[in-house]
């Protein structure tokens, strides 16, 4: 069964509903890994500058007989890297030094919200210039809290609509251990699409006594359940895998559903991040 329709963002782009993650995958073994995904079916594929692996991720694109014009790359601009001008270099040197890129990034995110309020407004000023160039054709944040989120919009409405731009993604880890209400809700209200990173929470929380029972019920794999639970929550999930099987395994979540009792008695009112936690980053 093929996977469900991609959803359609703000920008005007369509983004599809299942992401490879390649966060700490070597470079040595990313092409192969992208190659491979791309052949089972996946077309969405989320890295970044401080993975230290875009160019290694764009071989595998290249290597497949997928088009360019077919696959969502998404890459993120790193936490470390402040403010208007340093932003503008680190967009302008991966299009320089990724050719296969074919000149422009589907999805470009800030990181985290570090820095300060110049900071992150520049960060996007200069984002919002490379998408008017062509560069980028859609915009996002990564692991902002309400109080970020609030900060860009207050600050888009006090300039022209042209310059503003556009805020058509968010990405969070979430799971059934952080469910991330306020923010989803907040995203949603905004009509911006959430992407889910760790919705397999790094396989910690293998062998829970609910999600044992619901995957053997179906008679799948816990991430697959995970990965189920994630897309019949209306995210995008950006499942992280090395190894060719699971991608495979992965994969293989669009012909069953999980019911409406079971995607409810997955989820819980824990705060338990597997990860870092940016979105309480003081303004």
């Amino acid at each position: 069964m093929p996977p469900l329709p991609p959803l359609l963002l703000k920008s005007g782009f369509s983004i599809p509903r299942l992401g490879l993650g390649v966060y700490q995958t070597p470079a040595s073994t990313c092409p192969g890994i992208v190659s491979h995904a791309l052949s089972v079916g996946y077309r969405h594929f989320d890295s970044a500058t401080g993975y230290r692996n875009e160019s290694a991720c764009v071989d595998g694109i290249i290597a497949s007989t997928v088009p360019r014009s077919d696959v969502f790359f998404t890459t993120k601009l790193p936490p470390k890297l402040r403010g208007y001008d340093m932003t503008k270099e680190s967009i302008n040197n991966i299009l320089e030094t990724i050719p296969g890129l074919e000149g422009y990034i589907d999805l470009y995110l800030i990181h985290a919200p570090y820095g300060t309020r110049d900071d992150r407004i520049g960060q996007w000023r200069a984002m919002v210039e490379a998408q008017k160039e062509g560069k980028i054709r859609s915009l996002g944040v990564s692991n902002y809290g309400i109080h970020h989120l609030e900060e860009l919009k207050n600050w888009q409405k006090s300039v022209a609509p042209e310059d503003a731009g556009i805020l058509s993604v968010g990405q969070w880890e979430i799971h059934p251990w952080l469910m991330r209400k306020d923010i989803r809700e907040w995203c949603e209200k905004e009509e911006v699409i959430v992407e889910a990173y760790c919705p397999l929470v790094r396989g910690q929380r293998w062998g829970e006594k609910k999600l044992v029972e619901v995957a053997e019920k179906y008679g799948k794999t816990q991430a697959q359940v995970l990965l189920k639970w994630s897309l019949q929550q209306g995210l995008v999930p950006l499942a992280k895998t090395i190894r060719n099987e699971r991608v495979e395994e992965n994969f293989a979540v669009w012909d069953w559903e999980l019911s409406e009792a079971d995607v409810k008695a997955l989820e819980t009112e824990e705060y338990n991040p597997c990860t870092w936690d940016p979105t309480k980053e003081p303004l």
